[in-house]
C-alpha cells in the first residue's frame, strides 16, 4: 500500500481538501485505484451534531456516516463511495481506546497517548486502506501544523514513516505564499511552517504553495533552498477560476509525475481523459438559466456545497451556464409581498434543513412556484414543506403542518412514524444513508431515473404521514416513490416540473455523471 499524507500550515482553509482530492483524481486518471481518509482533530465523534454555521455542510455517506464536507469532494473528484471509517476524528479514537481500557484489553498498563492513541490511529488507517483494495491511500490531516489537537495524528504518521518502506510514503505540505502590496511573493510563512513540521520529526517531500499568481522561478528556488526540497517538488497551486481546474493545474506543474517517481509507481499504460473533457465542456457552455435557492443558511454557501456542485454537474451535462441567487426564506415571512420577486427566476429550489425558522417563508416560495408553474425542486425539508403547502392550499387541510413545528396541528401531514418514537440519541431517530425506493410506473420519477427502483441517501427524522396520503393524492399530488410506508418522492403531474424528494440526491451527483433530478430540473428550465 502506498500512502500520501497531506498536511497544512500557516492557516486553515488553504485548500488541503481540494489538493488531496486533485492528487487522487490525477492518480486515478493514470489507472490507479485510489481511496482517501480525512482526519478531523475535533473531539466530536462525527459531524452530525454540528451547526452549518460552524462547519458548513454535513455530508452523508452511503452507510449513514455524517462527515466533513471534504469527503464529499473526495467522492466527487474520485467518483467513488466512501464509508464512515474513512473519517477519523479525535472523538472516535479516544472513545475506542477508553472502551478497550474499560474492558481490560491493555492488561493493566498505563494508557497513554504514545503508544496507545497513536497505535489506534495507525491501526485504523491501515485497516481502512487494506479494506478498500486501493493502490494508493490519501490521508488528509485536518487543522494546521502546530495545533495541539493535531499532535497525536502527526506523531502517528511520523511513526508510520519509520515503520513503512520509504518508497511507500510521501508527505505533501500545503502552505501559503502571500503577496505584499508591491507584488512580491513572500516565502517566510512557508519557511516557518516547514520548520515547525520538521520540529515534529516530519520532512515534506513536496510543498504545494497556495498563491494568487504562479510562483516565480526565484520564489521556487528560495523555497527549495530554505525548506530542503528539490525545485521540482515545489508546486505552484495558484488561484484557479474553478476548483475542477485544479487537478489539471497540478498535473501541468508536474506533481503527479514527481509522486509516481517518489512512490516508485510504474505507468499502468492507461490514461483517463474524462476529467479534462468535462472541464473543456465547462468552458463552452451556451445560454443561461437563473435559479433561486430559498434557504436559511444562504449567507454561508458551504452549507449547501453539494447542492451547488450538483447544479454545476447538471449544467455542464446540459451545456448551459447558470446563475444561482441565494434567497433568505425569512424575507418572505417578514415581507410576504416580496415573494413575487421569484418571477424573475427560471427555477426555484428549496433545500433541506432543521428547525422551524424560515419554514413559512419557504412555504410561500413553494406556493408561488406551484401557482405560477415555475420549475420547482424540493430536497428533504423542501419536500415536506411542499406537502404541507399542498395540504393547506389545495387539499383543504387548513392548519396542516409538521409535528416538528407545531405539536398541536390539527393535520400533522408530516410526523414521526411509530418506529422512530422514544429514541433519545441525537442521530438515532434519523434515517441516514442509503435506502431504496420503488418508483410508480409512468411517473415523472420513473422518467427521470429511467428505472423502476432507485437507491439514494437520506438525512431526516420526520416523514410524510401515511394517514393523509390518500386525501392529498385525491387532489392531484402524487407520491411516485415509496419505501414501504414511507413517501420518498412527491410530484404534481401537469406542471412544467414539480419534483420533491425526501432523500438528498445531491450526495450522489458527480462531475460527468449528474444527479438525475438535478439534470431534469435544469432541462425543464432550458425548455
Amino acid at each position: 500500500m502506498k500512502y500520501i499524507i497531506v498536511t497544512g500550515g500557516v492557516m486553515s482553509g488553504l485548500g488541503k481538501g481540494i489538493t488531496t482530492a486533485s492528487i487522487g483524481r490525477n492518480l486515478k486518471n493514470k489507472g490507479y485505484k485510489v481511496t482517501a481518509i480525512k482526519i478531523d482533530p475535533y473531539i466530536n465523534i462525527d459531524a452530525g451534531t454540528m451547526s452549518p454555521f460552524q462547519h458548513g455542510e454535513v455530508f452523508v455517506l452511503k452507510d449513514g456516516g455524517e462527515v466533513d464536507l471534504d469527503l464529499g469532494n473526495y467522492e466527487r473528484f474520485l467518483d467513488t463511495e466512501l464509508t464512515r471509517e474513512h473519517n477519523l476524528t479525535t472523538g472516535k479514537v479516544y472513545e475506542s481506546v477508553i472502551s478497550k481500557e474499560r474492558r481490560g484489553e491493555y492488561l493493566g498498563k498505563t494508557v497513554q497517548i504514545i503508544p496507545h492513541i497513536t497505535n489506534e490511529i495507525k491501526e485504523r488507517i491501515r485497516r481502512v486502506a487494506a479494506k478498500s483494495g486501493a493502490d494508493v491511500c490519501l490521508i488528509e490531516v485536518g487543522g494546521t501544523v502546530g495545533d495541539i489537537e493535531s499532535m497525536p495524528f502527526l506523531e502517528a504518521v511520523r511513526q508510520m514513516y519509520r515503520e513503512e518502506p520509504k518508497e511507500n510514503l510521501a508527505f505533501v505540505h500545503v502552505t501559503l505564499v502571500p503577496m505584499d502590496p508591491q507584488g512580491d511573493q513572500k516565502t517566510k510563512p512557508t519557511q516557518h511552517s516547514v520548520k515547525e513540521l520538521r520540529e515534529l520529526g516530519l520532512k515534506p517531500n513536496i510543498i504545494v504553495t497556495r498563491c494568487p499568481e504562479p510562483l516565480l522561478e526565484g520564489t521556487i528556488s528560495k523555497i527549495s533552498l530554505f525548506c530542503d526540497v528539490s525545485e521540482e517538488a515545489v508546486i505552484s497551486a495558484h488561484d484557479a477560476d474553478d476548483i475542477y481546474e485544479v487537478p489539471l493545474m497540478l498535473e501541468k506543474e508536474g506533481l503527479t509525475d514527481f509522486l509516481m517517481k517518489h512512490l516508485e509507481l510504474t505507468s499502468t499504460g492507461s490514461e483517463d481523459k474524462s476529467w479534462s473533457k468535462m472541464v473543456d465542456r465547462m468552458h463552452h457552455l451556451k445560454g443561461d438559466v437563473k435559479i433561486g435557492i430559498v434557504g436559511k443558511y444562504t449567507h454561508l454557501e458551504d452549507s449547501y456545497l453539494s447542492i451547488s456542485a450538483s447544479i454545476k454537474h447538471a449544467s455542464i451535462e446540459c451545456g448551459v451556464n447558470y446563475e444561482v441567487c441565494w434567497i433568505n426564506a425569512e424575507t418572505f415571512e417578514d415581507h410576504p409581498e416580496m415573494v413575487s420577486s421569484l418571477s424573475e427566476y427560471d427555477g426555484i429550489l428549496v433545500p433541506g434543513g432543521f428547525g422551524e425558522r424560515g419554514t413559512e417563508g419557504k412555504i410561500r416560495a413553494i406556493q408561488y412556484a406551484r401557482e405560477n408553474d415555475i420549475p420547482y425542486l424540493g430536497l428533504c425539508l423542501g419536500m415536506q414543506l411542499s406537502v404541507i403547502e399542498f395540504a393547506r392550499n389545495v387539499a383543504g387541510l387548513e392548519g396542516a403542518n409538521s409535528s416538528e413545528f407545531d405539536e398541536n396541528t390539527p393535520y400533522p401531514v408530516i410526523d414521526i412514524l411509530p418506529e422512530q418514537e422514544n429514541v433519545v440519541d441525537m442521530g438515532a431517530t434519523m434515517r441516514l444513508g442509503d435506502y431504496d425506493a420503488a418508483l410508480r410506473p409512468g411517473s415523472l420519477a420513473e422518467k427521470i431515473y429511467g428505472q423502476s427502483s432507485i437507491v439514494e441517501r437520506h438525512r431526516h427524522r420526520y416523514e410524510v404521514n401515511p394517514n393523509y396520503v390518500e386525501k392529498i393524492e385525491a387532489k392531484g399530488m402524487v407520491f411516485s416513490g415509496k419505501n414501504r410506508n414511507r413517501m420518498e418522492i412527491a410530484e404534481i403531474p401537469g406542471k412544467k416540473f414539480f419534483f420533491a424528494s425526501q432523500f438528498h440526491p445531491e450526495f450522489k451527483s458527480r462531475p460527468g455523471r449528474p444527479s438525475p433530478p438535478f439534470k431534469a430540473f435544469i432541462e425543464s428550465m432550458i425548455k
